[in-house]
């Protein structure tokens, strides 16, 4: 292999978007990586849970592994809003901060009630008000996967996830259909998770040339303002 060769090879690709040519750096393959590693994080310790839930119950051991767990997921959530990619910067705001409401939030009801976390919530529905921003966000994710790709898994997720926390929230969903509804959203968001992982890097980073025009549209407005 000659020195043009190798050239060639590291060479990085260009790409045309609607703006203008840009290009994906390392910093962007690794940014959708750990928001991968995110989700699937996330993904894992939610079936993790809700596999426990539906199988043991909310025996004494049970309501301590999913507070470790919804702490995990939290977390893992967190990380994949930090590196998503989306082009509206208000929206991408929005969603972080149902996430940190979510947060606070699980905090308050966490520390405010000598029972486990999971039973607090599910013995006191109006919890949900609080900690629902926080699935809120997730469901965001989904709505965004959904829009951008048209996954199937994410269709299902995006309204399936305020159906089960309303549901529980008001008090009109049936014992069964809780756990149906919660198994279907443990077995989708590992499904996404997986698929997400041998999803191409280029298209969940889109088009740089777009974030590089809102970005200077907004420099020329303040520069106006």
């Amino acid at each position: 292999m000659n020195a043009q060769t190798v050239s060639q090879s590291i060479e990085p690709v260009v790409y045309q978007g609607q703006f203008g040519e840009f290009t994906i750096t390392p910093t962007d393959r690794q940014g959708v990586l750990i928001y991968r590693a995110g989700l699937m994080v996330a993904a894992l310790c939610f079936a993790i849970g809700s596999t426990l839930v539906l199988w043991q119950g909310a025996t004494p051991f049970v309501s301590v592994v999913l507070t470790v767990l919804y702490s995990g997921f939290m977390l893992a959530l967190a990380v994949s809003l930090l590196t998503i990619h989306i082009y509206l910067a208000p929206l991408h705001r929005a969603l972080q901060g149902f996430w940190l409401i979510g947060a606070v939030s699980s905090v308050i009801v966490g520390h405010g009630s000598p029972e486990p976390f999971a039973l607090t919530v599910y013995h006191h529905p109006a919890t949900i008000l609080g900690i629902g921003f926080g699935f809120a966000a997730l469901t965001g994710i989904f709505f965004k996967e959904a829009f951008c790709f048209d996954r199937l898994e994410t269709k299902l997720l995006t309204p399936l996830v305020p159906t089960l926390l309303l549901g529980h929230l008001l008090g009109i969903l049936p014992v069964v259909a809780e756990r149906g509804l919660l198994a279907a959203w443990a077995v989708l968001f590992m499904v996404f998770a997986l698929r997400k992982a041998f999803q191409a890097i280029p298209p969940d980073i889109g088009d740089k040339s777009v974030f590089a025009y809102l970005k200077q549209q907004k420099q020329d407005n303040h520069k106006f303002n």
